[in-house]
């Protein structure tokens, strides 16, 4: 097992529960998926927590997240409240989007998480218009943008890549690559499989990083926040992970070998993060088992919250979906 960087063990134990929140709520996402509590589209995030908890390190309030339907874990991350995530899941009125968007569509303005899309590399050209207002209004903000390795065979993702780096734009590309775009596996569908090579020519910088260790995530988003905010233009991220679970709840999973599963479940990012803190002394199994304690009291405040939440009522169903200005003019 090779040394960790040093952290604090304040540090560590924050990075710990974050990645154990995504993990325990994305658990019972899929129970409460199973009891028909959620309806529609679940997909879940379970064994990449490592990047979103890692990637938010290096954010400030100001910054603003554009993200995919696989979005729960950057919205935790965020700094959305489980509660009102879980009931927007649910489809309640207490919900982040008032039960409207669901699993896939997450928003939050107060945090400047501009929410998940379920259309793929759609979240790319967003981050980049909010970038290009930051740069015009003379912000010095990260716009930060997650995507699935799918993304670079759209031409959104060299159109937008291409426009940030001409433009020298404030924008983070953060590329998290799964090996599968829902059960097409990367060799089958692109010619060069290191994306960040792929960004890497329209001459942005670009790095390749372990998205399976939170650390050595935190400190590539780092340096990559320092060089935009430095005014050194779009900075591209590729990070190397996997998901443990289906594409979705409906994905029976016949295109992935068994043993290829295993083999990465072998590099969870929350047992291989809490074994090294063990082995360095920075924490003791204590601190997991009140990690785990806590968080599993925050979900049961979140279940009960969605659950006594209210269904929109039916005559209000046409509010927000033309704007108010326009219905006076």
């Amino acid at each position: 097992m090779t040394p960790m960087t040093p952290v604090s063990q304040a540090h560590a134990l924050e990075l710990l529960q974050g990645m154990v929140r995504i993990r325990r709520f994305e658990e019972k996402c899929a129970e409460l998926y199973s009891a028909m509590k959620i309806r529609g589209f679940l997909h879940l995030y379970i064994g990449e927590e490592a990047i979103a908890v890692g990637v938010m390190q290096a954010l400030r309030s100001e910054d603003s997240v554009a993200a995919t339907y696989r979005e729960h874990g950057h919205a935790l991350a965020r700094g959305l409240s489980m509660r009102s995530i879980m009931a927007e899941m649910y489809g309640k009125l207490e919900g982040c989007c008032r039960g409207r968007g669901g699993s896939m569509h997450l928003f939050d303005a107060a945090t400047r998480f501009f929410g998940g899309s379920a259309i793929v590399a759609g979240g790319i050209p967003l981050s980049v218009g909010l970038a290009l207002a930051d740069k015009l209004q003379g912000r010095a903000n990260v716009n930060a943008c997650f995507f699935g390795e799918g993304a670079a065979a759209e031409g959104e993702f060299h159109e937008s890549i291409n426009l940030a780096t001409l433009w020298k734009l404030p924008v983070l590309f953060l590329c998290e690559n799964n090996r599968y775009a829902m059960g097409t596996a990367l060799e089958r569908s692109e010619s060069e499989t290191d994306i960040h090579l792929k960004a890497q020519s329209y001459g942005l910088k670009s790095e390749a990083v372990d998205g399976m260790d939170v650390i050595a995530v935190e400190q590539a988003a780092q340096r990559a926040c320092d060089a935009i905010r430095n005014g050194e233009g779009p900075y591209f991220l590729e990070f190397t992970t996997y998901r443990f679970r289906p594409h979705s709840m409906f994905d029976p999973e016949l295109y992935r070998e068994k043993a290829e599963v295993h083999a990465w479940k072998e590099k969870d990012p929350i047992t291989l993060f809490s074994q090294k803190l063990l082995v360095e002394g920075l924490i003791r199994d204590a601190d997991i088992a009140r990690i785990e304690a806590n968080v599993q009291d925050e979900i049961t405040v979140a279940v009960e919250y969605a659950e006594a939440g209210q269904w929109e009522a039916a005559e209000d169903l046409k509010r927000y979906v033309y704007s108010e200005r326009g219905h006076h003019e």
